[in-house]
């Protein structure tokens, strides 16, 4: 991983408009807290806020290398509806009851993410609207069937389909034949979204420290994790590292799978561009089992990203990779700059749904993973939920702990063979899901 990472690590969009200058101290003592988070990034710092709020401040958390290092300084910033890649691979586990509750929770994310910016002030360019956009029949059948359950979890929100004609006014692409706008949606900048939620946890009396990766972890009745120049002694451990875990904890490491992600940001585009390519400034991907997905940036570029449809690997130019991509819906933009390339990993279970739950005979040892890269809006959601499991306890916690997490066998030996053998899957079945 670490050789790809080199690869992958260039400077991104995120870290080339972060508004917030924010860094804190590596760990160099040993100290006491009631709990330690291991990852920097949107689970880590949205349970401890959390947490936090209810009165749990005295919070330690540790990360490997710099807040939003991960995937919450790499992603599309989309802030969609929804808590999974498809909610429905899960309902065998939990039966009707469980997933009218999933679909109640899915529908927070939005107002979580608005309610902490207002609430902190925080300067994360927030925009309003969702384009959930598709290509044929299948697929416009497949966004009346999402129209129906978003208007029933969000009566007040302004969600109209959209076909023919119509779909220009969203969206200047050729494209689509169809598509479906979710005003409740849109999209953020995550990584000041980020820092502001740190600088909150701080406000609430939280610890941070920076450039401290975890080297062992004792459990007990008091949990130790141990740095190399310092420990945490606590009551309660949240494990949130997703695609970075890199096998620190053998428990849950196999219950996860990595494959990668690429964006591109363009050079600023004029206003009347940016109006054709988005007329609501909004955020859009498509449904297909591996979306495009796409927004404007408050800077007037177009930021676009994408993943390998079938075969998994990495490509060795990833500015003209995605480019390509990008010319597929925008073919006017052939003559537009590339400014920014990168990726990230993307953490996977078998079934596309966040993991959360204890682990064995530790019930003080929590974890969080595996959005399958829709974590933005999830990890908000999600870490709510988590939150509630590690302090008072509550139903929504209990359902999605009770979820299964299937072990992957050979992920390290076989990864490339195994994503592209799942992305094969997922391609053929979205033809009989309608996502095809």
């Amino acid at each position: 991983m670490n050789m790809v990472m080199n690869k992958l690590d260039a400077l991104n969009y995120y870290t080339a408009t972060r508004k917030i200058d924010l860094s804190f101290p590596r760990l160099e003592s040993d100290i006491d807290a009631d709990v330690v988070v291991i990852g920097g990034g949107f689970s880590g710092i949205n349970t401890a806020l959390e947490l936090a709020e209810k009165g749990i401040t005295n919070i330690v958390v540790l990360e490997g290398r710099y807040l939003g290092y991960g995937g919450t300084g790499r992603n599309g910033g989309q802030v969609m509806a929804g808590i999974g890649h498809d909610i429905e691979l899960v309902r065998k586990h939990v039966g009707p009851e469980g997933m009218a509750a999933l679909f109640e929770i899915a529908n927070l994310g939005a107002g979580i993410i608005k309610g902490r910016i207002e609430k902190y002030g925080i300067d994360a360019d927030f925009c309003h609207g969702y384009g959930y956009m598709g290509f044929n029949a299948r697929q416009e059948r497949t966004l009346r069937e999402w129209e129906k359950e978003f208007r029933a979890i969000s009566p007040d929100a302004d969600i109209r389909m959209l076909t023919g004609a119509e779909v220009g006014t969203i969206i200047g692409s050729e494209a689509y034949s169809c598509g479906l706008l979710h005003m409740g949606g849109g999209h953020v900048h995550s990584l000041n979204l980020l820092l502001g939620e740190a600088r909150a946890l701080v406000g609430h009396g939280g610890r941070i420290f920076e450039n401290s990766p975890v080297i062992k972890v004792d459990y007990a009745d008091r949990i130790t994790v141990r740095t190399a120049r310092g420990s945490v002694r606590a009551t309660k451990l949240l494990w949130a590292c997703n695609g970075f875990l890199n096998d620190l904890e053998p428990e849950i490491s196999p219950r996860t799978l990595n494959t990668y992600a690429f964006q591109v940001a363009t050079e600023p585009l004029p206003e009347d561009l940016i109006r054709r390519i988005s007329p609501i400034r909004g955020a859009y991907s498509d449904i297909r089992p591996v979306i495009d997905y796409f927004r404007v940036t408050n800077e007037n570029r177009l930021l676009f990203g994408t993943a390998t449809r079938v075969l998994e690997y990495v490509p060795s130019d990833l500015a003209a990779w995605n480019r390509a991509y990008m010319l597929k819906i925008f073919p006017y933009l052939a003559d537009v700059r590339i400014d920014l390339a990168w990726g990230g990993p993307l953490c996977c279970g078998a079934n596309l749904f966040p993991q959360v739950g204890t682990l064995s005979g530790r019930p003080n040892a929590f974890y969080v993973q595996g959005y399958a890269g829709f974590g933005v809006t999830p990890s908000h959601i999600v870490c709510k939920v988590l939150a509630e499991g590690m302090s008072e306890g509550s139903a929504r916690y209990d359902l999605m702990a009770s979820i299964p997490h299937a072990r992957i066998f050979a992920k390290d030996q076989l990864r490339p063979a195994l994503m592209t053998a799942g992305k094969a899957w997922h391609q053929l079945s979205g033809y009989f899901t309608g996502r095809r």
